[in-house]
C-alpha cells in the first residue's frame, strides 16, 4: 500500500534498530514513555521492543482515550439508560468497558426492558455524526452521545452540538467526558513516583500523533523547558516510533531537552487552528474531571458552554458523577501511570482477557494490556510461572 509499507520496511527498521544499538550507551539507561495507545499498538504489533537494546526500554502511559475512562462515568451512562430512558449512542469499546456490580453497557443493553420494560436503549455508533442522524430520524426518542477521547475526537462533537443547535433538534445531546493531553503528561510528571521517589524514571516521551495533528506541536514545549524531559512527536508506523527512539536517545546523550516532530507530514508547531476555535466555541475547562489511575485532575477535561447548555445530557437530566474504585485485583490504574508493565497485573491473561475483560485497559486494542495480549508480547510470564 503506498505510503505505508514504506514506513513498515524491514530492511529500514533493521537499520534503525543498528543506529539505536550504536547510539543507546552501554553505561546508562533509557525510559521512554509512549503516550499514545497507538503507539503501545504499533510497539506490541511489530515487535519493536524486541529490536531494542536491553538498556532502552519504553513505558505505557495513559494515552487510551477508553482505558482513562473511570467506572463512575461508565455508571453515569447507564444511570441515563434505565433512569432517563434515553438513548445511549457509544462507540464500540466504551460498551466493553467493566462497570459497577458486574455491569458493562453492553451488559445492560442486553437487560433492558426484562424488569419493569425501561423504555431506554443503547446503540452502537462510528461516529457522532450516527447520533445525530438518529435524533433526526426518531424525534420520539431522547438520544444522547457519550462523547468520549482527546482533542483528536473533540472537535466532531463540536460540530453535531452546533448542527443540533441549528436544526432546532430537541431530543439530542452529549454526555461529554472529552479529556486533555497535556495535563495528563502533567500529571505524570507531578506524581511523586516520578518527581519524589524516582521509581518511574522518565527520560523523555514519544508526543501522541492524531492529538497532535489537532493541538500542534507548542504545547509540548512548556514540558521539554520546565521538567527538562525530550519530547519527540511520533507517527503509528514501527519506523516512525523507532525514529523517535533514536531521536530521543540522542538528545539524552547531547544534554538537550527540546520538543522534535518526526510526524512532520502531518504535524505543524501550530496544528489546526479551525479545529481549536471550533472546539473553543463550543467547549470550556472544567475544574476537575477524574481519570481512571490519575484521580482527579485539574482542568483536565471540557465541558460544554453555557450557550449550548441545551445539548449538554448532564445538565438536561441532571446526572451526577459518583466515584467507583477500580476492580481490587486489576492494575489498569498502575499500568497507566508507568509504574507496572501489564505483565506485572497477577490477573493478566488468565482471569483478564480481551473476551473477558476485568479492566479497561484489556478492552480497547489501544490499552496496553490488550495490545500486549493480542500481539503475544507476554511470552516470559508464561515462562516466569
Amino acid at each position: 500500500m503506498k505510503f505505508i509499507d514504506e514506513f513498515r520496511d524491514g530492511g529500514l527498521a533493521s537499520g534503525l534498530a543498528a543506529a539505536i544499538r550504536l547510539a543507546a550507551k552501554r553505561t546508562r539507561d533509557y525510559h521512554f514513555m509512549e503516550f499514545c495507545g497507538g503507539h503501545t499498538h504499533a510497539i506490541a504489533r511489530y515487535g519493536v521492543s524486541d529490536l531494542l537494546p536491553p538498556n532502552v526500554r519504553m513505558i505505557h502511559g495513559p494515552g487510551c482515550p477508553v482505558c482513562v475512562l473511570p467506572v463512575g462515568r461508565i455508571d453515569m451512562a447507564i444511570r441515563l439508560v434505565r433512569e432517563a430512558g434515553v438513548t445511549l449512542c457509544s462507540y464500540g469499546d466504551p460498551l466493553r468497558v467493566p462497570a459497577s456490580g458486574g455491569l458493562s453497557l453492553l451488559k445492560a443493553k442486553a437487560g433492558l426492558g426484562r424488569n419493569g420494560g425501561v423504555r431506554g436503549d443503547i446503540r452502537m455508533i462510528y461516529s457522532s455524526a450516527d447520533a445525530l442522524r438518529l435524533a433526526q430520524r426518531e424525534p420520539e426518542r431522547q438520544v444522547v452521545f457519550f462523547a468520549i477521547g482527546f482533542e483528536t475526537t473533540t472537535p466532531p462533537t463540536a460540530v453535531v452540538i452546533k448542527q443540533a443547535q441549528a436544526l432546532g433538534l430537541k431530543n439530542f445531546s452529549v454526555l461529554c467526558c472529552h479529556v486533555l493531553t497535556p495535563s495528563a503528561i502533567a500529571s505524570i510528571l507531578e506524581s511523586p513516583a516520578v518527581r519524589q521517589w524516582g521509581s518511574v524514571p522518565l527520560d523523555g516521551f514519544i508526543g501522541p500523533a492524531h492529538v497532535s495533528t489537532i493541538i500542534g506541536s507548542r504545547p509540548y514545549e512548556f514540558f521539554a523547558e520546565e521538567y527538562r524531559k525530550p519530547v519527540v512527536i511520533a507517527g503509528f508506523e514501527p519506523l516512525d516510533v523507532m525514529q523517535a527512539i533514536l531521536m530521543l536517545i540522542t538528545q539524552v546523550n547531547d544534554g538537550r531537552a527540546v520538543v522534535e516532530n518526526e510526524f512532520a507530514r502531518a504535524v505543524t508547531r501550530e496544528g489546526n487552528r479551525k479545529a481549536q476555535q471550533l472546539v473553543a466555541e463550543v467547549f470550556e475547562l472544567r475544574r476537575s474531571f477524574a481519570w481512571r489511575g490519575l484521580g482527579e485532575l485539574p482542568y483536565s477535561a471540557l465541558r460544554i458552554r453555557g450557550c449550548f447548555a441545551d445539548f449538554d445530557a448532564e445538565r438536561r437530566f441532571a446526572v451526577d458523577y459518583q466515584a467507583v474504585a477500580d476492580h481490587p485485583a486489576c492494575e489498569c490504574g498502575a499500568v497507566l501511570r508507568g509504574v507496572k508493565r501489564p505483565q506485572d497485573c497477577r490477573i493478566f491473561g488468565s482471569a483478564c482477557t480481551p473476551e473477558n475483560p476485568v479492566g479497561s485497559c484489556m478492552v480497547s486494542s489501544e490499552g496496553a494490556c490488550a495490545a500486549h495480549y493480542s500481539f503475544g508480547r507476554f511470552g516470559e510470564v508464561a515462562v516466569a510461572k
